[in-house]
């Protein structure tokens, strides 16, 4: 005589490991895969040329907004050109000339001559050639 019975067993629900390795692999494809660009400090939209090659945007970039204002980075205005020699003397030391090329994106709405006023003090700085970046027709 049987006292006790046997309790059905539960079967065991589906493994969720090989589920969280998958999603875990895809984070960190995606991660890697991505590529990490420094915020521009404000939107510009370039003048337009007539062929030639487009610039790179390159480690030293200074953009001039519409209003003329100036960024590099986090700073703004004439700060702006501070933060911009000084990432510009670290750059030389490190490399020596290859911080003479500045990029300038600057908006079309910028006047010529206040991009002309611009151009002796980024001399100032030490850079010996600018590259404008523009968009093709």
């Amino acid at each position: 005589m049987k006292l006790f019975t046997d309790t059905p067993r539960r079967s065991l629900p589906e493994p969720l490991l090989p589920m969280i390795n998958v999603v875990f692999l895809l984070l960190i494809f995606f991660l890697l895969a991505a590529t990490l660009a420094q915020p521009t400090p404000f939107e510009v939209s370039p003048p337009e040329a007539m062929g030639g090659e487009q610039a790179d945007p390159g480690d030293l970039t200074l953009f001039v907004g519409a209003d003329g204002q100036l960024g590099f980075g986090e700073a703004r205005g004439a700060a702006a050109l501070a933060v911009l020699g000084a990432a510009a003397q670290s750059a030389r030391a490190a490399c020596g000339g290859c911080a003479d090329t500045l990029t300038l994106r600057a908006d079309s709405k910028v006047s010529g001559e206040a991009l002309a006023k611009l151009v002796p003090e980024l001399s100032a700085l030490g850079f010996k050639s600018l590259k404008l970046v523009v968009r093709g027709k």
